[in-house]
């Protein structure tokens, strides 16, 4: 059973906003979602903040690395000029902050755990601990809908998040599914498989749905397609086309 909303703002705010800000979570929400995606790295100091890349260039401008900087450094760069005048100043956030304004405003966190290279297991720690504490009641009243869910491509993360906070619920992410991909997702003792659509098809996503996981699909832009995923039983998917593929629509006659 997947207990989640179904469609997630990828990145907090799609192709609307700079990935991974306050201002990604602000237009979310002003677009209707109260359940977003976003990427989670370590900060020299051990801090987590929200980032995708290991090093800047991207979203942040010049050289260097996010491991190589305290947080409180990293928040004074600029993550949004990158993306429009409009955004110039959008600090790289906390994961601390970030986390507490969702949970703030009812919204629902995939938090990916995004290690930068070398930093697998702190990562996966750090950030379990984090949310355990952060919703110390939902965990005691068993409330799984309401505690996030933590992704991760690196199996070490996952395995030092399960040993550090072994009831915050855990997801396995693909590229695509490995042969192995039961036994390895047994093993993690996660709650849900996370795939790259392109990757899937019918017949794989009944099989990971038949084994009694729940499956989630990144980063489905297209309308027609999210009918399909949804119609192979597909549980929820992120999307960047927050403008074309609204919070509700698996709940609106597409399955």
């Amino acid at each position: 059973m997947w207990p989640y909303p179904r469609v997630l703002a990828h990145r907090g705010g799609g192709t609307l906003a700079p990935e991974n800000t306050l201002a990604a979570l602000r237009c979310g929400m002003a677009a209707g979602f109260r359940a977003v995606e976003f990427d989670v790295m370590l900060a020299r100091d051990g801090v987590p903040v929200l980032m995708h890349d290991p090093d800047f260039g991207r979203t942040v401008a010049g050289t260097g690395r996010v491991a190589d900087h305290d947080a409180h450094a990293l928040a004074r760069m600029d993550a949004g000029a990158w993306f429009g005048p409009a955004f110039a100043g959008e600090p790289v956030p906390s994961f601390g902050d970030f986390a507490r304004a969702c949970k703030a405003h009812g919204v629902w966190m995939n938090v990916e755990i995004k290690p930068a290279p070398g930093h697998d297991a702190a990562t996966g720690r750090t950030v379990a601990r984090m949310v355990a504490a952060l919703f110390v009641p939902e965990l005691a009243a068993g409330a799984v809908a309401r505690v996030p869910l933590l992704s991760s491509f690196s199996e070490d993360a996952l395995r030092s998040a399960r040993a550090a906070a072994p009831a915050v619920p855990r997801a396995l992410l693909v590229d695509a599914l490995p042969p192995d991909w039961e036994a390895r997702a047994r093993a993690l003792d996660v709650a849900a498989l996370h795939v790259d659509h392109h990757a899937l098809d019918a017949a794989s996503a009944a099989a990971v749905k038949a084994a009694g996981f729940g499956l989630f699909c990144y980063t489905v832009n297209d309308p027609a397609r999210a009918r399909t995923l949804l119609g192979w039983g597909v549980d929820g998917f992120c999307t960047d086309r927050i403008d074309l593929i609204g919070p509700d629509f698996a709940g609106q006659g597409q399955q």
